[in-house]
């Protein structure tokens, strides 16, 4: 039981950092946040992610780069040109790691409103911080493991916040449903995202990526957005934009019907 409490909130806080800070907040700037609680979470994504730490400026020019040139030569993580997982994983930390020390230049205009602090940078993203981390899972692992093969999921734990992003680049760019054409690969791979927390809505997030909210239809709910709208009620964030329907065109059942999104 130890270790199901232990691996199962080392997933969902390191989730709810990469999603909201990382992914929402950097990438794609959703909402605005004061320099005080942009330290905080950046704090929170190296105690979260610990061994698997990455920069929330090099993630955001990263991700900008995987929409704006999704499933083209130019994408840093695309499936349509990798031949497995594991060829992708290589490819995404290659293109992380070189706009992370600067050997892949990126436009000046992917750079705007990045959150940056390169003397905590420096500090949680060495081997030094790594190693430490891994030193501290496994001690925990000693004191919950009660069977042997729990510690097959040790790897795991060293590289989650990868795994998190891997997970999502190549099952959502491979396998799932689409709720809107586009002239890309990406697939909506759980009708209820409970294990990706909105995340996996990624056909929704395409179509739209500065929409806060990936849910399209009624069952397809974003507990991301929900804390998102949760921070910004009591004022640690601030919403840039408001919900109001459109009309779209989506497939369903092989046929195109109007449907009306909430944007």
């Amino acid at each position: 039981m130890a270790f199901l409490i232990f691996f199962v909130l080392h997933w969902y806080l390191s989730l709810f950092f990469q999603s909201i800070f990382h992914h929402r907040y950097a990438a794609h700037s959703q909402f605005t946040m004061s320099k005080g609680w942009e330290k905080f979470f950046f704090i929170g994504c190296f105690i979260t992610q610990g061994s698997s730490y990455i920069s929330a400026k090099a993630y955001g020019l990263l991700h900008r780069l995987h929409h704006a040139h999704t499933d083209t030569e130019l994408d840093p993580h695309s499936p349509s040109y990798s031949k497995n997982i594991g060829t992708l994983l290589l490819m995404t930390r290659n293109s992380y790691h070189h706009i992370f020390i600067g050997k892949t230049v990126v436009d000046e205009k992917y750079h705007k409103n990045l959150p940056d602090w390169l003397a905590f940078d420096k500090l949680a993203h060495n081997w030094m911080a790594r190693v430490m981390w891994g030193a501290i899972y496994v001690v925990i692992y000693y004191f919950v493991v009660t069977q042997w093969w729990m510690w097959l999921f040790l790897p795991v734990t060293f590289g989650l916040g990868a795994l998190h992003g891997l997970a999502i680049n190549w099952w959502a760019h491979k396998f799932g449903y689409t709720n809107f054409k586009n002239d890309e690969t990406s697939k909506n791979i759980l009708p209820i995202d409970i294990l990706f927390w909105g995340e996996g809505y990624h056909n929704n997030h395409h179509e739209n990526p500065s929409r806060a909210n990936y849910g399209v239809k009624w069952y397809e709910l974003d507990f991301g957005y929900g804390m998102v709208l949760l921070m910004d009620k009591i004022g640690i964030i601030q919403l840039k934009k408001k919900l109001k329907p459109i009309p779209v065109i989506a497939v369903v059942s092989n046929k195109e019907q109007i449907l009306e999104k909430v944007i």
